[in-house]
């Protein structure tokens, strides 16, 4: 790539506005501007898939997506001219579970005591033999409750 695609003063001709010359440090954020500023052009537009800053007609992409000159640089990683794997390939993954047969449901403990914060398991288990609740804190010695709410009251 040369230095001059890589300079950040390079003036670039904004493609919403004919009349724009942006720097391309800025060129992003001007790009995200002008669309906004330009919403019946923008739908006609479409975003190389090479890189974000070339934006073309429709009808174009294709034969823009075929010649771009930033695909020739993601084309260089993958090894074109070797048998070695893409870098951008991920293995395909052959596990499969040995264990087909198990049944989650079967496992469950449904007479489990549900968790409630700041209760003792031992009055949760009075609960279910019907008795009132109680607030029995089951802290350790530093830790206390909250007193106030992250929410205000209704």
């Amino acid at each position: 790539m040369e230095k001059a695609d890589c300079d950040p003063e390079k003036l670039l001709q904004c493609p919403y506005d004919k009349n724009h010359q942006i720097r391309a440090c800025r060129f992003p954020y001007h790009l995200i501007k002008c669309r906004k500023n330009h919403p019946k052009l923008a739908r006609e537009l479409k975003t190389c898939p090479f890189n974000a800053r070339h934006l073309v007609p429709k009808d174009e992409l294709t034969h823009h997506a075929a010649i771009c000159v930033d695909r020739k640089a993601v084309s260089a990683d993958c090894g074109d001219d070797s048998d070695e794997p893409c870098k951008w390939q991920l293995p395909v993954c052959t596990w499969t579970n040995p264990n087909t047969f198990e049944d989650w449901d079967k496992d469950a403990d449904h007479f489990a005591a549900p968790f409630v914060w700041g209760v003792s398991t031992s009055a949760t288990a009075s609960v279910q033999a019907g008795s009132t609740l109680q607030y029995e804190p089951n802290l350790t010695s530093g830790l206390r409750a909250p007193r106030v709410y992250p929410w205000p009251l209704l």
